[in-house]
């Protein structure tokens, strides 16, 4: 059994600067280096480095970026059979600003993610019979998000969907095919149309989503934690103490760490914490995949914490 990423692959493009630019600012930055990412990669390789077996479905463009970015998930582990190489198109870019607290910001050019359609779904249908779950995000035509999410329930095959970037005008139908949604805090809120900023109005925001189909809503808090609710219980998950550094690939880790434990069969509760440990750890190291941990040096910082 493995678990099947469906979603963007992209060439991140990263600069450091003291602060975040406002509009028609320029700045000097300190540093620049190009680093493989896209949030349905990223995902895929948070898996594979934490040792579950994992298939990348989607497409790259026929350039040099794509050729780099199927290795590099080749190289993590990533099964790549379902990765189409598009001729028609670049790969997927992004381009991201960290300032010195390890805030960013990322503008996002699909490129290959955004030519994703019913021929990459299809593919699924080969996966879905040997597969536990199928992560998705919104880096992708919303028309094959909806589409996977509908081939993944008629198979018995757990939906996860990280709602980044977030779209406003989610259809409802999507809803009620999620498993499990793990939007941060702004993501939450634009979901819900109110603020989401600490635990109350993350329970507030959850149980908006539970109304509307899913059957677990988990808000992602940044430093204040994690705050999860299905129709039966919730509960609150205090956020790892680690000096953070770059939070660009923090909710990536944090879907791999969860989805990891739920392949081993964890409780719900556990995989909240392997998914907070994950995105902690993901936050200490500068980039996107170079942040995500390997299963060693998460199973020490998982051990840690238990002990206190």
């Amino acid at each position: 059994m493995s678990i099947i990423v469906f979603g963007s692959i992209n060439i991140d493009l990263v600069a450091t600067s003291p602060r975040l630019p406002v509009a028609g600012e320029t700045l000097l930055g300190y540093d620049f280096f190009p680093a493989p990412g896209g949030k349905g990669a990223n995902q895929a390789v948070a898996l594979a480095r934490l040792g579950i077996p994992t298939q990348m479905v989607g497409r790259v463009g026929a350039d040099s970026f794509g050729k780099e970015l199927i290795s590099n998930l080749q190289a993590t582990g990533v099964q790549t059979e379902h990765v189409f190489i598009d001729e028609t198109v670049s790969s997927g870019v992004a381009l991201i600003t960290v300032d010195v607290k390890g805030e960013n910001q990322i503008v996002v050019v699909p490129g290959a993610n955004g030519r994703v359609n019913h021929e990459d779904v299809e593919r699924l249908s080969y996966l879905l019979p040997r597969s536990t779950a199928l992560l998705l995000q919104f880096e992708i035509p919303m028309s094959a998000v909806v589409a996977a999410a509908s081939l993944a329930q008629q198979a018995g095959v757990k939906v996860i969907l990280d709602p980044a970037p977030v779209q406003v005008n989610v259809p409802d139908e999507l809803y009620q095919l999620v498993d499990i949604i793990t939007p941060n805090e702004v993501e939450a809120s634009q979901l819900v149309g109110f603020p989401v900023n600490d635990s109350e109005s993350a329970a507030e925001a959850t149980a908006v989503l539970l109304q509307r189909g899913v059957k677990c809503a988990i808000a992602k808090l940044g430093a204040k934690g994690v705050f999860c609710a299905t129709n039966e219980s919730s509960f609150f998950i205090p956020a790892f103490p680690v000096q953070a550094i770059d939070t660009v690939a923090a909710g990536d880790a944090f879907n791999g760490g969860l989805v990891a434990a739920l392949f081993e069969k964890l409780s719900l509760r556990e995989a909240v914490i392997w998914g907070a440990a994950a995105g902690a750890l993901a936050t200490t190291i500068r980039g996107a995949q170079p942040s995500l941990p390997n299963r060693m040096t998460f199973d020490t910082f998982v051990k840690q914490y238990l002990r206190h």
